[in-house]
């Protein structure tokens, strides 16, 4: 099977190559109008596919298949938004070629368009499909999956790439050309709009087990699940589309050009792509992880319901995501599964469950999340709660009251200050293998206090669920001193990992969070835990371990 993809050297079309590359029974056509970066990417890579670099500018595509006879044509190039007055050109040429076509477009109207096409592609008995990524694609198999549970109603979608991932200067373009104008949107049932980069919305990825992302401001962007979704998913009443880029100053800053220009009826901010790809590129700080987020509310018999996805991407594994939609249509149809001819948008191409083994391949997690009244460990960790060991669970779900015992040991840090702090926090002292005690008691607003004796010294705390910027997070209350806490569970133990604090209510420096491997897991039938408490510029303040068993 030999492949075209236009714009192969790109940003999302170097990941698609890169995608399909360890396939031997390819030929994969890198095509661009930069020969020299064709030939770099297919002299980087130790491929079992055939790489063949091609010099191509997109007017003389017609030329090219007729030289090269693709089975399959894809376009990663881009602005779509910026085609001109023949934006269907490659498409129309593979048709007339005989070469089923898919692309990678983000622009509404360019994928809202393609059924112009859909007769020729009838007649030439091959598909044309637009919009093959992430947005509509991956987003619509999300909201279908949904649907076989649920009434959908209000949906909100969010994506927030790595700061790190590296953003395309087309990509930019294309979004400055529609940041403060009109963008199209569903509300209460019917078309709507919004103003792009200013209409915003603040959300929590967090992919249950797994450290959440840290809150971020999403912001109204151009997609064509505006447009199609709705119409693709009947009974939807809303739907809002939004984006997260990092740094927040920078996504702060693109926000209020938009809202200039929409005050002072400014031309298009595209002239700003080339600098706003400069900053991106080389101000890209914060953790290098990256997500995407669907939620929708709804009604399940009669009752109102509430249901998330979420998606973790870590490292350089999210920016692959916008190309796998592609990869996966071309496996099929090199698989003889092929979508019936035709053209139209990609939505309903593949299914949720497709995506399942390029995510399982990577450092890709998902996790879905159904929101109501529950215990508070639960709560947090959704369906990963019932994986866990039976001690875990049962210590994590203690009713109004209950109280477990066991043995401890504690050491102490060393020097004046870390005494100091152990000291104001009612830490216990060093012992070894003395008696342990803890008392869990839960208001009806699903607050636990957790009373801890070790020997005959007590120590208190309340944990409850995090609010606002504190959201899928723990937060746990020593006095004027709260530390939100993410749940991750590795498998064998469920680790406790420090995202914020605050004292009196006022923020603290990331910087400056306690730090410590801290974990329970189970081992010999027993609830075990490892307490670790290290503060920057201090050192090691307090560590307690040992095990616990029901004692009521």
């Amino acid at each position: 099977m030999k492949i075209l993809i236009l714009g192969g050297y790109g940003t999302f079309g170097s990941r698609l190559v890169r995608l399909l590359a360890d396939t031997p029974d390819l030929t994969l056509l890198i095509a661009g109008r930069d020969g020299a970066r064709a030939q770099a990417l297919a002299a980087q890579m130790a491929a079992k596919a055939t790489l063949l670099p091609l010099t191509l500018n997109r007017r003389d595509i017609a030329d090219a298949l007729a030289l090269y006879h693709p089975d399959l044509v894809i376009d990663a190039s881009g602005p779509f938004q910026d085609y001109g007055p023949d934006p269907y050109l490659v498409a129309r040429a593979a048709i007339v070629a005989g070469a089923p076509y898919l692309d990678l477009a983000d622009g509404a109207d360019f994928v809202g368009g393609i059924g112009v096409l859909d007769d020729a592609a009838k007649r030439a008995g091959v598909f044309v499909l637009s919009g093959v990524s992430s947005f509509p694609v991956l987003t619509h198999a999300v909201l279908a999956h949904m649907a076989q549970d649920m009434r959908l109603g209000d949906v909100t979608i969010g994506i927030a790439p790595s700061p790190r991932a590296g953003v395309g200067t087309n990509v930019l373009r294309a979004v400055l050309g529609y940041a403060g104008a009109d963008v199209a949107t569903w509300r209460k049932g019917k078309p709507s709009t919004g103003i792009g980069l200013v209409d915003s919305r603040r959300a929590t990825i967090a992919v249950p087990g797994h450290v959440p992302l840290h809150p971020l401001r999403f912001s109204l962007v151009d997609v064509p699940d505006l447009h199609l979704l709705p119409r693709a998913l009947p009974g939807i009443d809303s739907l809002w589309v939004g984006a997260a880029m990092q740094p927040a100053i920078l996504h702060r800053g693109l926000g209020h050009l938009a809202l200039m220009r929409r005050w002072l009826h400014l031309p298009p901010l595209t002239a700003l792509a080339p600098l706003a790809h400069w900053l991106l590129n080389h101000l890209a700080w914060g953790e290098h992880r990256g997500g995407l987020f669907v939620r929708a509310e709804g009604s399940r018999d009669g009752r109102p319901v509430t249901l998330s996805w979420h998606l973790l991407a870590e490292g350089d594994d999210g920016p692959f995501i916008p190309a796998m939609a592609a990869a996966l249509v071309a496996g099929k149809m090199q698989a003889g599964q092929a979508p019936a001819a035709g053209a139209r948008a990609g939505i309903g191409a593949l299914t949720l469950a497709d995506f399942a083994p390029l995510f399982a391949e990577r450092a890709i997690f998902t996790g879905w999340r159904h929101e109501g009244a529950a215990a508070l460990y639960p709560r947090i960790l959704g369906p990963v709660f019932d994986t866990l060991p039976e001690t875990l669970k049962a210590l994590h779900r203690p009713g109004p009251r209950a109280v477990w015992s066991g043995r401890a040991s504690i050491t102490r840090g060393r020097g004046p200050v870390a005494g100091l702090v152990a000291r104001l926090f009612r830490f216990p002292d060093a012992a070894a293998d003395q008696p342990v005690t803890v008392t869990f008691t839960t208001d009806t607003e699903g607050r636990e206090t957790w009373v801890r004796r070790f020997g005959t010294h007590a120590m208190s705390s309340t944990q409850e669920a995090g609010q606002g910027r504190q959201a899928q997070l723990i937060v746990e209350r020593f006095g004027p001193v709260a530390v939100a806490l993410a749940l991750e569970w590795t498998g064998q133990r469920l680790r406790l990992i420090p995202r914020r604090w605050t004292i009196l209510g006022l923020p603290l420096p990331r910087a400056l969070l306690p730090r410590g491997d801290t974990y329970e897991a189970e081992i010999d039938a027993r609830f075990h835990f490892h307490v670790e408490i290290t503060l920057p510029l201090i050192g090691p303040v307090v560590c307690y371990q040992g095990w616990l068993q029901p004692a009521t």
